[in-house]
């Protein structure tokens, strides 16, 4: 386990670790993703670190030790639809909570990267939390690529928009192609510029 990981050193290590993060609050466009991670210790995953950090080959190789050998994972989506109705703060702790609610043992100890959620298990908010615990971390890989992936398909279902390149961030090239088209069904309504298109 790499140094900068020892807060889950740090907890019993006969404890079951949860770690959630998500993927996805700062795009205009498509869902939230989050990830819920229970690892087993003993397994040397290779090379796990804050998603945002690793090269994509990284995180796929990253994603497929995790899910192959982790205790438990479990993932929650929640809709750009429903990002516009409660907000992405709140999407952001209902997928975050769905993702808890998936796995298929119950933790001991849930540790959640700078949210907090009322999560039906002892419970913490860690702040930069990816680079602190190895279970936050390994959630933020699946969370990303579970997203990245989904964007792949929106861009099969939309491709004026360029969603594999961008995954719904607001690049150039996105801000370009939103001026061209107009937003489309997984457009977030609540986001600029997004809303800019629905205001009457």
């Amino acid at each position: 386990m790499m140094k900068k990981f020892d807060l889950d050193k740090s907890v019993n290590e006969d404890d079951l670790i949860a770690g959630i993060d998500e993927a996805g609050r700062g795009p205009v466009a498509g869902p939230v993703v989050a990830a819920c991670v229970v690892l087993d210790y003993g397994y040397d995953y290779g090379y796990i670190n804050d998603s945002k950090q690793m090269t994509e080959k990284e995180r796929l190789n990253a994603y497929n030790q995790i899910i192959k050998h982790a205790k438990s994972y479990g993932v929650g989506i929640v809709s750009n639809e429903e990002i516009d109705k409660i907000n992405i703060l709140e999407a952001t702790k209902l997928a975050m909570l769905e993702a808890l609610s998936n796995l298929d043992l119950n933790p001991d100890l849930v540790l959640v990267d700078a949210v907090k959620i009322n999560a039906p298990y002892k419970s913490m908010s860690i702040i930069k939390g990816d680079t602190k615990s190895l279970a936050i971390a390994a959630a933020s890989i699946i969370a990303k690529v579970t997203r990245d992936k989904l964007m792949n398909e929106y861009d099969s279902l939309y491709p004026k928009y360029g969603f594999s390149r961008h995954k719904g961030y607001l690049t150039k090239l996105h801000q370009d192609k939103i001026k061209e088209f107009g937003p489309c069904e997984i457009h977030r309504k609540s986001f600029a510029p997004i809303k800019d298109y629905y205001v009457k």
